[in-house]
């Protein structure tokens, strides 16, 4: 029997797991998502994409502001749902709407657990320089991801690929994964694996403050950082006293002695302009920087960046001055 099922979801990661839900035999019968946020230079008050799509199909949708609102748990309870998903849905759920569902509550997790448990698993991962991630879809519980597994997929992360690369890849895979487990509920128990607690990782939200690019670090550390960083804070630096983000990059392999940079360089100095990179010294190492966004400018490849712009080689990218 085909199940009914509420879904708790509000960023554009949630959106594939509910039009996967949509499409199967089973019945969304409710949306719950966050309330509408002033977005834009106009601060215009703007549904949440996982609203958007709700609306666009006619499901119904509650977005309260606190979840222990007794009118909210009692017009939940009355939808009478046989399981709950969670992805991405932004605040933690009280047990008393944990215990509700008929099959319980499970949750799409962008990450593969217990590694980085928490609000950023995907930008933290590539942070890391983690060379694989996934998703798990595992059982909410009170405590912050860290309920029982019920399935896992495993996805390459490449070398150069950015959070804003991988998220659509990450989400793809996950709602794929979350109808398989849900047509898998339906006919009977799954099989439920305890997290390893002694592996367990925290993704901390991001902080604007994590922007700030110190150049003494390893150039592989700084790729990652203006990976990690997409679409927001962005790595950031100073060029020609303006503030600039570094939105592509890629690690620099020396083969000739035309790259060997001196000690005495120091990091952040711009050692070669071509046509298509700023190769920039760290310590150790070199980046080459593809494209950048001035500020107030859309990103563009730094062939195009260049045009009306005098760089040299020997000028620096500075770090942003502590706030």
């Amino acid at each position: 029997m085909a199940l009914r099922l509420a879904f708790f979801g509000t960023p554009d990661f949630a959106v594939p797991s509910l039009l996967r839900l949509q499409e199967s035999s089973h019945a969304v019968v409710a949306v719950i998502t966050q309330p509408d946020r002033p977005r834009g230079r106009g601060h215009k008050l703007t549904p949440s994409p996982v609203k958007a799509r709700a609306q666009a199909t006619g499901v119904p949708v509650f977005q309260p502001d606190r979840l222990k609102d007794e009118a909210f748990l009692s017009a939940f309870a009355d939808l009478r749902v046989d399981v709950a998903i969670v992805a991405a849905y932004g605040k933690i759920l009280p047990k008393a709407l944990l215990d509700l569902p008929r099959l319980g509550m499970i949750n799409v997790h962008a990450s593969l657990l217990p590694r980085w448990r928490g609000a950023a698993p995907i930008h933290r991962a590539v942070l890391a320089g983690d060379t694989k991630t996934g998703v798990t879809i595992m059982r909410v519980v009170p405590a912050l991801d860290a309920g029982p597994m019920l399935a896992t997929v495993e996805l390459d992360i490449g070398p150069n690929e950015t959070t804003a690369d991988l998220e659509p890849r990450v989400a793809d895979a996950g709602a794929r994964l979350l109808v398989d487990v849900v047509n898998r509920l339906e006919t009977g128990p799954v099989e439920e694996t305890p997290q390893d607690e002694s592996r367990v990782t925290y993704a901390a939200r991001l902080e604007r403050a994590e922007s700030r690019i110190d150049w003494n670090q390893p150039a592989a550390a700084i790729h990652n950082q203006i990976r990690g960083l997409q679409p927001w804070p962005l790595a950031a630096a100073m060029l020609q006293g303006r503030r600039v983000l570094l939105t592509r990059s890629e690690l620099f392999e020396v083969q000739s002695s035309k790259f060997e940079v001196s000690p005495s360089v120091p990091p952040g100095t711009i050692v070669e302009v071509d046509a298509n990179a700023l190769v920039v010294s760290c310590a150790p190492g070199l980046l080459r920087i593809v494209s950048i966004q001035p500020e107030g400018r859309a990103a563009m490849p730094v062939r195009d960046f260049l045009n009306g712009r005098h760089v040299t080689a020997g000028e620096m990218l500075e770090p942003l001055p502590v706030a």
